[in-house]
């Protein structure tokens, strides 16, 4: 199709800003990206859409727009939604590369251009199959009444006799037409598009198991609901999902790769409604991890979760028990090597690890909640179950809780497939807990489980509450209020100190516990003369009223310390 074809439609809401002279160009695809460089993604003659959200100043415009340029793409289309007016810069960036510029009304989505040039170009080269692609488009613009993606398969089987299926990177089938694929065979799949991504081949990858060629089609997920995205595959390989076809995609014509790269597109339409779908689950975990990590009152923690329990168990008539897990997502970095963003990938790995591998569908992650803050991940799962047992003799409650292991048991070969070389995940899983009073001590449980799956060899490790010891196990059930008033009669005079003199009090005291009340390593690790640090922790005694020779004094600045 021609550019000025898209003008000639009102529906697409597009306004021309420059250009005009190169309208007769072909448009042979679409994509929506906020990279600051998609070349990696273009192959020439694409329509760009773009949210602008990778311009923060001005000089973006002309890298971004020269990157275009060079690849060949048949025009840039910027939306008005979320940040306003096309700006200045990006207009003038795009004349002077001859690149045609269109503005997208803000009441106009993406997805309406996807769809609408996916159906048009898709009909001009796949020619009989352009009533396919437009039953397709039909049926997958009805949403989930018209039954999502699985009639999207059905179709590729009744009309094209492919079988296929979309899979999530840990191998779990998210829809599929017919016969779901056998779990072990799907697992295989997975591991080998992580694999393969990580190596930088270009997709389809094809793999042959059991006599059957299998071809494996990236859906990524680039439109405006994803997660920040970089050059560096390994900020996305762990999270998006895959179409796999029974078939040798090597011996297709053009035109048929051409359609299933537009089957990837509507796939991808429908990961970016199902992530936007999440952004209130997600909203909710961050609440309430930013009132527990502030040490906000059990109350307040509590007001928040009868918001969230209704969201996450619709219908559920009381409070939930509740539990933590914490994971994170590590990469080892190389002299020079920018750092690798690792909280939103482990955010939607983890989301997708605490679907039951068994559960087919899109949606099936509608109970979880997660949120990331840094590079770690940390999910608050609700547990819909009755009381917990009082014994050990009653038996654990048939639904209460999720186990460290059981929940790396489907998913440990394809994520290390995708994490092989230089990459580890790492969960941690607390006990689960009735109040919000205990939250906070979930929270931390599950974060001394995960360092202690940390310690083990492994691409893919996890431990439970189950397995921590000593004052670990203890310290994060500790009610809030006790924990306040004991950390602060014996830090807040050191801190107070310190702040007024600049003393390091603070650190003095944690290095002399590390180095078990040893004066000469101690004086040693923080460089000082051994009079100095007996003047300091001679302060310390006299600022709390204690005596760091005595076992038990030391034994209640170690636990203060820990639990502030």
């Amino acid at each position: 199709m021609r550019l000025r074809a898209l003008l000639e439609n009102d529906a697409l809401g597009l306004r021309l800003l420059g250009g005009e002279d190169e309208l007769d160009r072909t448009v042979r695809g679409v994509m929506t990206t906020d990279l600051k460089d998609p070349s990696r993604y273009l192959s020439g003659g694409e329509l760009v859409l773009t949210g602008l959200a990778w311009r923060t100043e001005p000089a973006d415009s002309e890298p971004f727009v020269r990157i275009l340029a060079s690849a060949g793409v048949a025009a840039l289309a910027a939306g008005e939604a979320e940040l306003g007016p096309v700006p200045d810069d990006l207009v003038e960036a795009c004349l002077r590369h001859r690149l045609p510029l269109f503005a997208v009304n803000e009441s106009v989505a993406f997805a309406t251009i996807t769809e609408h040039v996916v159906r048009q170009v898709s009909g001009e080269r796949a020619g009989d199959l352009a009533a396919v692609v437009d039953r397709h488009r039909r049926l997958m613009t009805s949403g989930p009444a018209g039954g999502g993606p699985e009639v999207v398969l059905d179709l590729l089987g009744s009309d094209l006799d492919l079988r296929a299926w979309v899979l999530s990177p840990t191998g779990r089938q998210i829809a599929g037409a017919g016969e779901p694929l056998d779990a072990g065979l799907a697992a295989t799949l997975a591991g080998e598009h992580l694999a393969a991504t990580r190596t930088g081949r270009r997709g389809p990858h094809r793999l042959s198991v059991a006599g059957s060629t299998y071809s494996l089609f990236p859906i990524r997920n680039t439109g405006r609901g994803a997660a920040p995205a970089s050059r560096d595959v390994r900020e996305t390989v762990l999270s998006d999902w895959l179409l796999a076809v029974e078939a040798d995609a090597g011996e297709w014509p053009a035109a048929r790769l051409d359609l299933l790269q537009g089957v990837t597109q509507l796939i991808a339409v429908e990961r970016d409604r199902r992530d936007a779908a999440r952004t209130v689950r997600r909203r909710l975990a961050q609440e309430v991890l930013e009132l527990v990590q502030t040490g906000a009152a059990p109350a307040e923690i509590a007001a928040r979760l009868r918001v969230a329990a209704p969201v996450l168990l619709p219908g559920l008539g009381t409070a939930p028990h509740w539990q933590v897990v914490v994971a994170r997502v590590e990469w080892e970095q190389e002299a020079g090597q920018a750092p690798v963003d690792s909280g939103p990938v482990a955010q939607a790995l983890l989301e997708e690890i605490l679907v039951d591998p068994a559960t087919v569908g899109a949606e099936s992650a509608d109970r979880i909640a997660v949120a990331h803050s840094g590079d770690e991940a940390i999910a608050l799962v609700p547990l819909a179950t009755g009381p917990l047992p009082e014994s050990e003799d009653e038996g654990p409650a048939p639904a209460l809780g999720l186990h460290a292991d059981a929940l790396l048991t489907a998913v440990r070969a394809p994520l290390s497939s995708g994490l092989d070389g230089d990459g580890r995940l790492t969960l941690g899983v607390s006990a689960a807990v009735a109040s919000a009073e205990g939250l906070r001590g979930a929270l931390e449980e599950a974060r001394h489980a995960r360092r202690v799956a940390a310690a083990r060899p492994g691409r893919v490790c996890a431990a439970g509450h189950h397995e921590l010891a000593s004052h670990v196990l203890l310290l994060p059930f500790v009610p809030d209020d006790v924990r306040r008033a004991f950390t602060a009669r014996l830090l807040d005079p050191l801190r107070d100190y310190d702040r007024r003199h600049r003393a390091e009090l603070i650190p003095t005291l944690e290095a002399f516990l590390d180095c078990d009340g040893s004066w000469t390593r101690c004086a040693t690790r923080l460089h000082l003369h051994v009079n100095t640090l007996r003047y300091r922790v001679g302060r310390i005694e006299q600022l709390t009223g204690r005596d760091l020779s005595r076992l038990e004094d030391k034994l209640d600045f170690f636990l203060a310390l820990r639990m502030s």
